[in-house]
């Protein structure tokens, strides 16, 4: 495994870990590698709107959450500049939702990231497109305990 692979996969471990509203969600790191990030969970009742389908939150939550590691899994802390969704189509109850993050662009400073979360069936359920802005700090500090 590459040094990058390990810095990767340790800062996904950590993001899971640290990331109160994904722990709340039960959101599961299932892949990570520099520019890239998989996560999943499972749609439970505690997730529906009013019509009985998942709320666009949770699964604006768990595209937003792939995004967060794929942009961070360099090592530089990234945050969220722009971010949009589509949703093509619904989910329910019981599924397990996958969104799938990849990097499109990174430059110094930005980084441009796609993301697409899908059901069980393999059907989009959602589109994300999310740009981040990179800053200075590295993120072996925040893991670490040094920055606070």
């Amino acid at each position: 495994m590459s040094d990058q692979q390990q810095i990767s996969e340790s800062i996904g471990y950590w993001m899971v870990q640290q990331d109160r509203f994904a722990c709340l969600l039960g959101i599961q790191l299932d892949r990570v590698a520099p520019g890239y990030s998989r996560v999943s969970l499972v749609v439970t009742s505690d997730m529906l709107n009013a019509l009985g389908i998942t709320h666009g939150g949770v699964t604006f939550t768990l595209a937003d959450f792939a995004f967060a590691v794929a942009s961070n899994s360099h090592g530089r802390a990234a945050v969220a500049l722009t971010a949009q969704i589509n949703f093509p189509s619904a989910s329910r109850v019981g599924e397990r939702l996958v969104a799938e993050a990849k990097e499109i662009s990174k430059s110094g400073r930005t980084g441009l990231y796609n993301v697409e979360v899908r059901n069980t069936d393999n059907r989009l359920v959602a589109l994300f497109t999310g740009t981040v802005y990179r800053r200075s700090d590295n993120l072996k500090d925040w893991i670490s305990g040094e920055t606070r």
